[in-house]
């Protein structure tokens, strides 16, 4: 059954509530401005700081939240369970000291020069889905274009088959839209996720390639080979990170530039400003909402936080601040200093950072360069996803 309507956002707040899931904007305006840490009794009572430096300390303040949990549901994992330190998706599901040890072992593998080796892959599959597009006059930007590139390259490194991207999508549904469900009937939706990930590690055991699953499977930590819960939680986490996130950034980007002329046609015009203009749609546009565990009972800034609490950690809400950015309401693509926490705060920032801004980069310029002129089909059309991870999911642009 969905969670019933919100009647005061400050008291009772609730990121899958449908005025959220349109605009969450102004809702985070108001609080800011009259209650910059709201609190609700939804999912057994959660936290929604506002403010810039407020989501900044509680990221960097591991002894009073923990982040063995990082989506909000009914249900909070135990202590111990999945097995500490590892957590449920490590690194992002992992404290400290052990998340820089895991965290360390991915970023080889999104390097600079890693990610450099995948643009050539990522342009060629931009420019064949465009190909697909061509003699189209309304195209959905979110379901013929932008999720499928995050898809092939994720399953180009994972060394999985890209014609499993319907799975894949699936996956991130059910891992991060369908948090309101009954806890047991999640948990046995996820029967399928963990048997294809089983199957393609046997499959991997068999059969050994040059990609990160290989990788994950082969790695050490002290001497000794990752556990299973490991290599299982860090496989889910690169499927959903990995996939729903830009997938998200691209479709808020195009939905952007399908509204705002001036914008499209500045970057038409010069694409060198797109490295620019990407960090302000990540700025804007942010699409990713972490959670934190309270540890203990504690008093946050006047604020009764209880040990087990969520904390819902809107990096979207801090980037929108208007005390830490100027104009932040507005969309400024050629903003010259601009620490946005698009990619997080502190030791959990992303590790796939460098490889979002390759695909935004490519996947925008392959579609401006096709497609310079564009508008938005159908304004009541565009659908979001609900959620924590926040991009459009219908998105029909109309090709001038």
């Amino acid at each position: 059954m969905p969670n019933p309507p919100v009647s005061d956002f400050a008291t009772d707040f609730d990121h899958l509530d449908e005025r959220w899931v349109k605009d969450p904007y102004p809702i985070w305006d108001e609080l800011r401005a009259t209650c910059p840490v709201a609190h609700s009794d939804r999912y057994g009572g959660t936290w929604l700081p506002t403010r810039h430096e407020d989501v900044a300390a509680i990221s960097n303040d591991h002894d009073h939240f923990t982040s063995r949990s990082i989506i909000v549901s009914d249900h909070r994992p135990g202590e111990e369970a999945p097995p500490a330190p590892i957590g449920i998706a490590p690194p992002i599901s992992s404290d400290p000291p052990f998340h820089q040890i895991a965290r360390r072992l991915l970023l080889p593998a999104f390097s600079p020069r890693a990610v450099a080796e995948l643009e050539g892959f990522t342009r060629a599959l931009c420019e064949r889905l465009l190909d697909g597009l061509a003699d189209r006059d309304v195209v959905d930007a979110s379901i013929d274009y932008a999720e499928h590139i995050p898809v092939g390259v994720i399953a180009k490194m994972l060394g999985l088959p890209p014609e499993d991207g319907d799975t894949f999508r699936h996956f991130v549904h059910l891992i991060l839209e369908e948090v309101d469900l009954p806890f047991d009937e999640r948990l046995a939706k996820f029967t399928p996720v963990e048997e294809y990930v089983a199957a393609q590690v046997a499959d991997h055991l068999a059969n050994p390639r040059d990609d990160l699953l290989s990788y994950l499977l082969n790695v050490e930590i002290d001497g000794h080979k990752l556990e299973e819960q490991h290599i299982f939680g860090t496989a889910v986490l690169l499927l959903g990170a990995g996939i729903d996130t830009t997938w998200s950034a691209i479709g808020a980007s195009l939905w952007h530039l399908a509204q705002h002329d001036e914008d499209r046609r500045r970057l038409v015009a010069d694409p060198s400003l797109l490295p620019v203009a990407i960090e302000e749609f990540l700025r804007a546009y942010a699409p990713v909402t972490m959670a934190r565990i309270v540890t203990e009972d504690f008093d946050f800034k006047g604020c009764p936080m209880k040990k087990d609490d969520w904390i819902l950690l809107s990096f979207p809400a801090a980037n929108r601040d208007p005390e830490f950015f100027d104009r932040a309401d507005e969309v400024v693509i050629d903003r010259e200093i601009n620490r946005h926490a698009a990619f997080g705060l502190g030791i959990h920032r992303c590790v796939g950072s460098n490889l979002a801004r390759m695909e935004l980069r490519v996947a925008l310029e392959c579609f401006l360069a096709r497609f310079p002129d564009f508008h938005l089909a159908d304004p009541g059309a565009v659908a979001w996803s609900r959620g924590q991870v926040r991009g459009p999911r219908v998105l029909p642009l109309a090709i001038d």
